[in-house]
């Protein structure tokens, strides 16, 4: 039945009062936190009552390599203390995974300590965990565009991209990074299953074969469909549908790829984002002036009962913004809820074509 599309608040790291009021106050469903700073040691006799330290403190000497379950419990707590649902966290450090991703030493250790975290997720509630596969992560050739009315945004040219040198010092290709992700996902997800935890995959972005000497292999639908079926069909492997991603391999690529995966009950949460362009060249945009048909979006979701979450994402920098974008992200959401409300009320009155 119609009606069961979530709006949460996204890219938040500290979910403070602020943040977590505001978000509340933009009438979301919840939130979804982006690599928090967790310390990665139990708060036990630590807590105060105000601010982030509610759930944290001092962290030790060296960085954390996975995160405790009386820390993420605590987070929870503290978010439903807001009205808020903590519906995913996406991404823990990416030291915490590093060697997993290029076949360093440590990589067993990381395996272990990343099942770990997914355990304490399990014990803490905490339904989903975004995972990406950029070993050298999101790309950029700039953080200077201007689109309507100044507002500031980042684009890619793969021209000046492929100028860049190894990121690693020599190449690691498609085949190598194949062999270290059925690694990883061999090892993690049965813990994931076992746990009720559903892990969900970020597209590579950009989505070109390689940046830096590093192959990148989720940049199709091809490569996705591969990666959940290493292991047989889990309900618990499913992917973070980044749209703006999807959208630089083309629009009609995105669309198909939303149709499939959503009518495949595979997709966990969506970035809802647009762009202009696509790969080689393309920025970021207002939802509502980007090439993707942010309508269409909506009513293939509803169409498909997609049972899900929808966040913004990479939002435009207005005026006078803050540096968690504020202003672009209440924007966005209100645009997003009233895209919502309007297809489903639309789909429930009967109205043809809705």
């Amino acid at each position: 039945m119609p009606g069961r599309i979530r709006i949460a608040a996204g890219s938040i790291r500290e979910a403070d009062d602020e943040t977590l009021t505001f978000a509340a106050q933009l009438g979301v469903s919840g939130v979804i936190l982006n690599t928090p700073p967790l310390t990665g040691e139990a708060p036990y006799g630590s807590m105060q009552s105000l601010g982030t330290a509610y759930w944290r403190r001092p962290g030790p000497a060296s960085p954390p390599v996975k995160w405790d379950f009386l820390e993420l419990l605590h987070l929870r707590k503290r978010i439903e203390s807001h009205g808020l649902r903590l519906e995913a966290i996406e991404n823990v450090p990416i030291h915490f995974y590093e060697d997993c991703l290029t076949g360093g030493p440590r990589r067993d250790e990381q395996l272990r300590n990343y099942c770990d975290t997914i355990r304490a997720l399990g014990a803490a509630g905490i339904p989903v965990l975004g995972y990406h596969w950029m070993a050298n992560r999101v790309w950029r050739t700039s953080k200077d565009e201007r689109t309507r009315g100044g507002a500031g945004v980042s684009s890619f040219d793969l021209d000046l991209a492929a100028r860049a040198p190894l990121t690693f010092g020599r190449e690691i290709d498609e085949v190598e990074v194949w062999s270290h992700y059925t690694r990883f996902i061999e090892t993690v997800l049965p813990v994931a299953e076992a746990e009720g935890v559903t892990l969900a995959l970020h597209p590579d972005d950009p989505p070109v074969p390689s940046l830096g000497g590093v192959a990148r292999v989720f940049r199709d639908l091809a490569g996705f469909r591969r990666a959940l079926e290493i292991i047989a069909p889990s309900p618990r492997h499913k992917l973070d549908f980044c749209m703006g991603t999807w959208a630089e391999m083309g629009v009609e690529t995105m669309m198909a790829g939303l149709r499939h995966f959503v009518a495949a009950g595979k997709v966990a949460y969506i970035h809802f984002r647009n762009v202009q362009g696509c790969v080689p060249r393309f920025r970021e945009a207002f939802l509502d002036e980007g090439d993707v048909d942010v309508v269409a979006v909506i009513r293939l979701l509803v169409e498909n009962d997609f049972d899900g979450v929808l966040i913004d994402d990479h939002v435009p920098h207005m005026v006078n913004d803050t540096v968690w974008m504020h202003r672009g992200r209440a924007y966005a959401t209100g645009y997003m809820k009233g895209l919502v409300h309007a297809v489903e009320a639309l789909r429930t009155s009967g109205t043809p074509g809705a």
